[in-house]
Order: C-alpha cells, then structure tokens, then sequence
C-alpha cells in the first residue's frame, strides 16, 4: 500500500513567465502547506501566448529555462514532489518542445515527457489551432516509480489532447500505472463538452486514479480554457476539483490499494483477448 496526498494547481498563465512562475510560487506553496505531497501544475504553466515572436523571445533549452528551474526549486524548498504539468522548451530545428517534467523532493529530475498528440483542430466558431506548426511531437509513452513516505507509486504520463488517445493509457497501465496524469489548457468550447467524461474513462477503463491540473479563464492573449482541475479514483468518481475557471488549488488522498481493489472487481486488464483487425473491401 502506497498513500500520498496529491493536488492540483489551476492557473491562468499569461504572456510573461516571471509573472506566471510568481503564480505557480504561490499556488505550489499554498498545497504544500494544506499536506500535498504530490503537487501538479497544468499544461503551459510557463506562458500561453499567440503572438510567435513573443513566443520566440522567451524560449529557452531545458536547462536554461527559468520556469523549469523555478519549478525545481519549488520541490526542493518545500521537499515535494512537484509535476510541472508542461511547459514550452526549446527543441531541435527550431522547434519547441511541449514538455513535463517531475521533480523530487531534493530537486533532482524523475521523469521528463513531451506531449505527443498535436492538437490540429479546426473548431465551431472559427476557433483554430496548429499546434504542430510550433512543436516537435514526443516519441514515447512516460513512466516512473515514485517514492512517498510508505512506498512507492507508479505514474503514468501525458498532456491534454493525449487524453483523446486511449490507447497511451492503455499501455501504460498494462505497464503497471497506478496514477495517470493529464495536466491540461483545456478550450473552453472542448472542456464544456468533454472534459470530465474524458478523464474518468481514462480512469474507469485502466482502474487508475486520475489527476488532471488545469488552466482556466481568459487569457492575455485572448484564448479561454475550462479550468475544473480534478482528480478521478479508479471508480472514475471525482474526489477532488476547482470548479469553475479560478485559479486555485484541490486535494485528495491517493491510496494505491484502491487500484489493486478495483482490478479485482473489474478485471478487464486480465480480461482482455485479441482480435483481428477489421478488414473492408476497397471502395470503388
């Protein structure tokens, strides 16, 4: 049995880092005073802007970025567990790299993913977006064992429109993930619609707790995003959430042998077979 009390940051990160890493300060500690030991952050914690050469400016290697080391202090201080959901870093060939990063309590780096599903997606409205025009998508799924006071936990990695791919989730539970994780800037077009039900049936179908931090409300440069950071238990029951679109901050405990308990309710990981693809005739 491994039991952690995790939480998740809502943010509503604007065009200047330092401003954002002053608002991650403050949220990260606010968790670690109310007992987190997991903390997470959303997608895009160091700057959401549209404007590229902005963008451009500030963007920095991993080793030099600010956010990136802000966020490393941040587990080193208050001697956490810190998930910074993601932010942007520089990549090869001019690109960036959409990246998270966990850190451990002495600041050292577990774990690094970058998001692999670019969201290309044409909205009603007139709301569009290309995100592949900007970042180099990631290769490999994210894993690793992370140790707590009474053991260790297993989590699984990934970033917003990643949650539409289930079958990232799917083998990293096969894997042995306990926790998944979906730190997000959810539209709020898509989040109305779709969040919730999205993030409990990646829970529900793997019998994982899910923790989603998330950004919320209307930025500076005008984008809007759902908010209502949440964690899922593996009954796909919603035990923790900023409602609404505030900035703020959510706890729940974690305890590991409620996933071992639901996977001997619910087998389907044991259960599953397989199966021929389905073949149809060429169209004329």
């Amino acid at each position: 049995m491994t039991t952690f009390r995790a939480a998740v940051v809502q943010m509503r990160s604007g065009q200047d880092p330092a401003r954002n890493i002053e608002a991650m300060e403050v949220l990260v500690a606010e968790a670690a005073d109310r007992g987190a030991t997991y903390v997470q952050t959303p997608e895009m914690t160091g700057m959401l802007c549209r404007d590229r050469a902005l963008f451009r400016d500030h963007l920095r290697p991993a080793e030099s970025d600010p956010v990136v080391a802000a966020a490393r202090a941040l587990a080193r201080r208050h001697a956490i567990v810190l998930h910074l959901g993601s932010t942007a870093v520089a990549a090869a060939d001019g690109m960036a790299a959409n990246r998270a990063f966990l850190f451990g309590p002495d600041g050292g780096t577990i774990e690094t993913y970058d998001k692999i599903h670019m969201f290309d997606v044409d909205l009603d409205g007139g709301e569009s977006w290309r995100e592949s025009a900007t970042y180099a998508p990631g290769t490999r799924s994210g894993l690793a064992d992370v140790a707590f006071a009474d053991g260790s936990a297993r989590l699984g990695f990934a970033v917003c429109y990643d949650m539409r791919f289930p079958e990232l989730f799917r083998a990293q539970a096969l894997a042995g993930a306990e926790v998944l994780t979906a730190p997000a800037a959810f539209t709020r077009q898509t989040g109305e619609a779709h969040w919730h039900v999205l993030l409990r049936a990646r829970a529900i179908e793997n019998n994982c707790f899910m923790i989603a931090a998330a950004q919320g409300g209307r930025h500076e440069d005008g984008r809007e995003t759902f908010g209502h950071s949440l964690i899922c238990d593996p009954w796909g029951r919603v035990i923790a959430e900023v409602r609404g679109d505030e900035p703020g901050v959510a706890l729940a405990a974690i305890d590991t042998d409620l996933v071992a308990s639901v996977r001997s309710k619910i087998p389907n990981l044991k259960n599953r077979r397989p199966f021929e693809a389905p073949r149809l005739p060429e169209r004329a």
